[in-house]
């Protein structure tokens, strides 16, 4: 267990186009952006434009001038030097930790709707939705340790569990809307967005849900061929999840009234709704089940190639060396994996502290969009930053050179800021909005302040060695 072990690369393209699927397409968007009202159609619109466009181009290009394992970190710090490198992969990688149990509470109240009415006096117990993040996070961690090969298909197997069911649902909408007319009435006064406090966290989750573009590449020292198959399968997996979120938004706010589809539940909500209603009552519980194995998949391959950030931090010395361990069987970063696993662990007790399950589920999707696009201002000043540099004839370029990528930065780092200024915002219906902006802002200071005292930390213990090493001389 070194630092001079290879690592396996054993992600493929199709291992990568499903990848970014499964990273990008989280069901609940879908049925959170539906409880808004068709308001939300042009707010995709423009998160597609504003942010999803500008990050898979700085992805691509950022990726092809350095393809190495750790993505982001690498590129800033290329661009800007050891810190701000270092803060960039910290908040990224501490960004996941409140996202894990989100994205598991989503999937456990999902797998309640498959087993009948009898398990629904689970769906308010905390209890419940613990176990059942804590389980799948042991054995996801445990999976990845084995190897890629291994995690891999929990990954692709997730993509799945979001593309049947939205399939699914955008059929039986067409089907409901035929027989029973729309239950929505999309008119141009209806598209126009009305914001408020009370919906700001539905309108920064929006661009929320394009995030994943970024994270195959911090795996690109495991991936076949990384500055060709890189661009390719972000083209591919950028398309379908654009379509499928649009369409599958579309078809909820047709099918269905915004009220019925909120929540942790929401979207199995909606099926369950349309199923009923058009005799196929026997479709909930595979669908719900499909959208719980979404969910795992979609915590698998965030924790798959985070925990990539902190393996290549650990061999530059800035965390504990142990971090860069690789394992001698199987050829994975194991000490940095499980580092990480545990971590979202201790968050599925902490985000549940002092508030209902619902409120719980918006205080971690809040903390997740805040300390998520932190790291993504580094990304697009990375792009900005890079241009001055030379490249060779093997890189890819953003079509339109310098301009445009410049022209892309800038409106990436626009959307990111607003997207920011958004999430700090509670939801309507939170009991306790004060107690919930603490937790969302003064958890995030926390994160990025732990962060700093880990790299002056690491910076004097280093400075401290040579001092020792020069007085043995």
């Amino acid at each position: 267990m070194t630092t001079t072990l290879s690592l396996k690369r054993g992600i493929r393209f199709r291992d990568l186009v499903l990848f970014y699927v499964v990273v990008s397409l989280s069901i609940r968007w879908t049925a959170m952006a539906a409880a808004v009202g068709p308001s939300i159609l042009p707010m995709w619109i423009a998160a597609l434009l504003g942010f999803f466009v500008p990050l898979a181009a700085s992805v691509m290009e950022l990726s092809s001038r350095h393809p190495d394992e750790g993505g982001l970190y690498v590129w800033t710090r290329e661009a800007f030097g050891d810190f701000p490198g270092f803060i960039a992969a910290w908040t990224y990688w501490m960004c996941n930790l409140p996202y894990f149990p989100g994205v598991l509470y989503f999937g456990a109240a999902s797998a309640l709707l498959a087993f009948g009415p009898g398990t629904q006096t689970l769906a308010a117990d905390p209890v419940y939705y613990i176990v059942f993040s804590v389980f799948w996070l042991a054995l996801i961690t445990l999976l990845n340790i084995r190897g890629v090969n291994v995690g891999k298909w929990l990954n692709n197997i997730g993509a799945l569990g979001s593309l049947i069911p939205l399939g699914v649902l955008m059929v039986l909408a067409a089907a409901s809307w035929w027989r029973f007319g729309p239950a929505t009435h999309i008119t141009a006064a209806s598209l126009v967005p009305h914001w408020s406090t009370g919906n700001a966290v539905f309108w920064s989750s929006v661009f929320l849900a394009f995030v994943g573009v970024e994270a195959g590449s911090a795996m690109g020292g495991e991936i076949q061929n990384p500055r060709r198959n890189i661009p390719w399968a972000i083209l591919l997996g950028g398309a379908i999840v654009a379509i499928v979120y649009i369409g599958g938004t579309f078809a909820l706010i047709v099918a269905l009234p915004s009220e019925a589809v909120g929540g942790p539940g929401g979207f199995v909500n909606g099926i369950r709704a349309l199923s009923v209603r058009l005799g196929f009552g026997w479709l909930l519980a595979p669908v719900a089940l499909l959208v719980a194995l979404n969910a795992i998949g979609t915590a698998a391959a965030n924790l798959s190639s985070t925990a990539r950030l902190p393996f290549v931090v650990g061999i530059h010395h800035y965390l504990p060396d142990a971090f860069g361990w690789t394992h001698a069987r199987y050829r994975t970063p194991w000490v940095a994996i499980a580092a990480y696993g545990g971590a979202g662990m201790v968050m599925a007790f902490v985000g549940q502290a002092g508030t209902t399950v619902r409120g719980a589920y918006e205080v971690l999707i809040s903390m997740t969009i805040l300390s998520t696009f932190v790291p993504f201002l580094f990304v697009f000043a990375a792009m900005i930053r890079l241009q001055s540099r030379p490249v060779g004839p093997h890189v890819r370029r953003v079509p339109g050179g310098r301009p445009v990528a410049i022209a892309l930065g800038c409106m990436g780092m626009a959307s990111t800021l607003a997207t920011l200024a958004l999430s700090v915002m509670p939801a309507g219906d939170e009991p306790n909005k004060l107690l919930a902006v603490g937790k969302v802002v003064g958890g995030t200071l926390v994160l990025i302040g732990a962060g700093v005292v880990v790299f002056i930390g690491a910076k004097l213990k280093a400075r401290r060695n040579r001092v020792l090493m020069n007085g043995a001389d």
